[in-house]
This record gives C-alpha cells, structure tokens and sequence, in this order.
C-alpha cells in the first residue's frame, strides 16, 4: 500500500508542471470556437497543428527546425567552450584574472544584441553570422558562472589537497572542477536561454531559413497559424534545453545527492 500510495505521489506531481499549459490551451481553444476571440488574428490551437502537419508533410518545418538547432548548437559549442576555458584561466591564474577580467566584464555589459549591424557588415548574413552572434551570448553565462564556481571553492579543500601532495592536473579534476560544478551547470542552464532569445533576433533580421525565418515571412502574408506555430515550437525547444540541462546536473552531480543520503 505504501508504495502505491508513494509512486500515486509521484505521478501526481509529474503532472502537476502539465496542468496549467493544458488549461491555457483548453481555454485558447474554446474562446476560440465561442468566437470572444477573432481567429483571424488569434488562431485556435487545432488550427495551428493543422497547419504544422501541412508544413511536416512539406518538408519545411523539419528542414527549418533542422537549421535552427545546427546554429543553436554551434553556437553553444564555441561560446561555451571559449566561456569556460576563460573562466578556468581567471579563476585559477591570478595573472590571468588581472590581464583579462576587466576587458571581459566591460565587454559582457554591451548588449550583445546591439553588435547585430557589426555582425551583418562583418559576416554578412549567412551562417557565421547568425553563430557567432548565438556564441557571444552564450559565452558570458558560462565564463561568468565558471569563474564565480572556481573562486567560491572551499580554501580547506584545496589545502586537504596539497596535504595530499595532489599534482595541479589532479587537483583541478579532483578538487576545483566537481566542487565548481553546480554553478558551472547554472550557468550553461542559463546560457541555453539566451541562446534561443538570440538566435531567433537573428533569425527575425537577416535570415533565409531557419524557425525566425518562417516566422517572419508568414507575419507578411499574414499567417496567424504559422506564426503561432513557430513561437510555440520556441517554447518547446527551450522546455526540452531545459530538461536536458536538469538531466546533466542530475547526472553530474549525483555523487552529491549520495554524499546527501549519507
């Protein structure tokens, strides 16, 4: 009985996250049908997964999505590469730290929005475009978080450490990066939000494919159902970022759930 009671719990509170965007949409639906909502410029959510069937079945919604995500990927990759590698740098090299942290937190307070013209005089408006513009959002997130992890690390373990005669290499793999691994996590979780908020700006300027793309071209024939489709497919993929970087912390940092239960 208990255990029923207990996995009874636990699918009520997996649904709960679910309830209150099937209830959106219920009521999307039937403003909709009573007509206290013009369809003409609110489409109802049957109308907008009709239309994301017919453009499925055309090829255009996979081969748009498919761009999508290759520029979000790429630019999280590179971003967050260069992120991390100078927050590892600053954080653990006081030289380092004093060369480079101040150019980069002047740098990090431009909006890196407004470096669009640069970007589309520099790179035109092809793919490196669109890439480096999702990599510079992505980078301070993680270099920040990065950084902030190593500095925040507890100084009794690094002297336990030396007591160990640890090499830099193993203190850094042992010590420094699991016990700055959460914020690090934190950061990439935030990283992959703006990560979308910038692609699709740079997909709703200068693009010729892409989600942004197919959402801006249906705004000038005015089609409502295209357009709703492309802001919920947003929603969706940053939902599922976000589960992914929850199963990454779950998965990284479960030596700490255990030393928990412990």
């Amino acid at each position: 009985m208990k255990k029923s009671n207990k996995q009874d719990k636990r699918q009520a509170e997996n649904l709960l996250p679910w309830l209150i965007p099937i209830a959106l949409i219920v009521v999307w639906q039937v403003a909709v049908d009573a007509k206290w909502i013009d369809a003409t410029y609110v489409p109802s959510p049957l109308a907008v997964l009709e239309q994301g069937v017919t453009l499925w079945q055309a090829g255009t919604l996979q081969q748009n999505m498919g761009i999508s995500l290759y520029r979000a990927t790429m630019g999280l990759l590179i971003g967050g590469a260069v992120g991390f590698v100078l927050g590892v740098a600053n954080g653990l090299s006081r030289i380092s730290h004093a060369l480079f942290n101040s150019t980069i937190q002047m740098v990090r307070n431009i909006p890196h929005l407004a470096l669009i013209p640069l970007i589309i005089i520099w790179f035109g408006i092809g793919e490196p475009a669109k890439v480096t513009l999702v990599a510079i959002g992505v980078m301070f997130p993680i270099y920040i978080n990065t950084l902030h992890g190593i500095q925040s690390i507890d100084p009794k373990l690094i002297e336990m450490g030396q007591s160990y005669r640890l090499t830099k290499w193993q203190m850094f793999t042992k010590v420094i990066f699991p016990g700055a691994m959460p914020t690090i996590l934190m950061g990439l979780r935030y990283a992959l939000g703006v990560m979308w908020t910038t692609l699709i700006v740079s997909e709703t300027i200068s693009a010729s494919s892409g989600i942004g793309y197919m959402e801006t071209n249906a705004q000038q024939f005015l089609d409502m159902p295209t357009i709703f489709l492309a802001i919920i497919i947003y929603a969706i993929l940053g939902k599922v970022s976000d589960w992914i970087a929850a199963l990454l912390e779950s998965i990284l940092l479960d030596w700490q759930a255990s030393k928990g239960g412990r």
